[in-house]
């Protein structure tokens, strides 16, 4: 592996933690359209949450496997970071 194949993966890596940040970020602003009046609002969102995330994996797998499986990678961890921080504050306690 060279170094320039290591940094690809590593900024993919930040990509995919970035990526499921703005994921979780877009999906806590679908669930309050889905609860509100506008329901209607709730499906371009959903579309354009879902093509976001396509988009950038595509883009990372272009690159070749290892920025493919590091922008996975940063994407789970961030995804489970969110996931527990938000279930923590709304429960009350971890689990």
């Amino acid at each position: 592996m060279t170094s320039e194949t290591l940094i690809i993966a590593l900024l993919c890596g930040a990509l995919g933690a970035a990526l499921a940040a703005a994921y979780c970020a877009a999906l806590w602003w679908n669930v309050s359209i889905y609860l509100g009046d506008a329901s209607w609002r709730a499906l371009p969102l959903h579309l354009v949450r879902i093509a976001a995330v396509v988009l950038i994996f595509t883009f990372c797998a272009r690159q070749g496997a290892m920025p493919l499986l590091a922008s996975f990678a940063g994407f789970f961890v961030a995804r489970t970071l969110i996931v527990n921080r938000y279930r923590t504050a709304v429960v009350g306690g971890p689990g």
